[in-house]
C-alpha cells in the first residue's frame, strides 16, 4: 500500500472521529460558545465551497476534457457535479426529519437529564440521529479519500473542514441518548461509531474504485465530490452557522475559510 493511500485513510479517519470529539465536549463543557461555533461552521463551508469550485471542479474538467474532448468532457463534468448533488440530496431526503443531523443540539440541553431517563422516544431519536449522520458521512469519506489521492493538500483541507462540522454532529448524537439513558459511555460509543462510516467509505472507495481509477473515472468522481461538498456547505453548514449567528459571524467565517484556502493553494503553485 502506497504512502498516498495510507495518508488518505488517515485523513478520512481523522475527519470521521471528530464526532467523538463533539461527544466529549458535550460531557465536559458547561455551555456552548455559539459565536465560535457559528464562525467555525461558516469557516468550514468557506473552505469546502472554495476548494470545490476553484480547484476540484477545474481539475475534474481538465481531466475529462483531456480524455473526451472539450464538448464531451465539459458536459460530463457538469453532469457529474450535479450527480453528486443529487446523490447527497437523495440521501438527505430519506433521513427521518426528527433525526436529521442538521438539527444540531447545544451542550446546555444536557442539563437535568434525570427526568428523561428511560424515555424510549429520545433513545430512538438519538439512535436514528447516529444512523443518519453515519449515512451522511459515508460519501464524505469517499470525497476525502479520493481528494487526498489526487492532492494531499486539498485532501487535508477537506478533512479539516469535515472534522469541524462533525464536532456539533457528535453533540447531536450525544444529547438525546444521554438524556434517555444518563449513560455517558453509551452516548459516546454511538457518537464515535457514527463517525466511523467515513473511513468505511474510504475503504470501499479503495476496494471498488481504485482498480478502475483511470483519468475518466477520476474526473467523474472528482466532479461528483465537488457537488457533494457544495451541497453539504449550502444545505448543512451555512444554515447551522446562521442558527447560532451573532453579528454576521458565520459570514466572516465563510470569507475567512475561503481566504485561507485561497492562500494555501497559492503557496503550492
Amino acid at each position: 500500500m502506497s504512502e498516498e493511500v495510507i495518508l488518505a485513510f488517515l485523513f478520512t479517519l481523522f475527519a470521521g472521529l471528530a464526532t467523538g470529539i463533539g461527544s466529549i465536549l458535550a460531557f465536559f463543557t458547561k455551555t456552548t460558545n455559539t459565536k465560535f461555533l457559528s464562525f467555525s461552521l461558516g469557516f468550514s463551508a468557506g473552505v469546502m465551497i472554495y476548494v470545490s469550485m476553484i480547484e476540484i471542479f477545474v481539475k475534474a474538467q481538465d481531466s475529462l476534457i483531456g480524455e473526451l474532448g472539450k464538448v464531451g468532457g465539459s458536459w460530463l463534468t457538469v453532469g457529474s457535479f450535479f450527480g453528486g448533488i443529487f446523490l447527497i440530496a437523495l440521501i438527505d431526503r430519506f433521513v427521518p426529519k426528527q433525526s436529521n443531523p442538521h438539527e444540531l443540539k447545544k451542550v446546555e440541553e444536557m442539563k437535568d437529564t434525570g427526568k428523561f431517563v428511560n424515555n424510549p422516544d429520545l433513545l430512538k431519536m438519538g439512535t436514528f440521529t447516529a444512523l443518519a449522520i453515519g449515512i451522511h458521512n459515508f460519501p464524505e469519506g469517499i470525497a476525502t479519500f479520493t481528494a487526498t489521492l489526487q492532492n494531499p493538500e486539498i485532501g487535508f483541507a477537506i478533512a479539516v473542514a469535515i472534522a469541524i462540522h462533525n464536532i456539533p454532529e457528535g453533540i447531536a448524537v450525544s444529547v438525546p441518548i444521554y438524556y434517555a439513558t444518563n449513560d455517558k459511555k453509551k452516548a459516546f460509543k454511538l457518537s464515535f461509531l457514527s463517525g466511523l462510516s467515513e473511513p468505511v467509505g474510504a475503504v470501499l472507495a479503495f476496494l471498488i474504485l481504485m482498480p478502475f481509477l483511470n483519468d475518466v473515472m477520476f474526473g467523474v468522481i472528482f466532479a461528483s465530490v465537488a457537488g457533494i461538498m457544495v451541497f453539504i456547505s449550502l444545505d448543512e453548514l451555512l444554515p447551522a452557522a446562521k442558527k447560532y449567528d451573532e453579528a454576521h459571524t458565520s459570514i466572516y467565517g465563510l470569507v475567512g475559510g475561503m481566504a485561507l484556502m485561497a492562500v494555501s493553494l497559492l503557496l503550492f503553485i
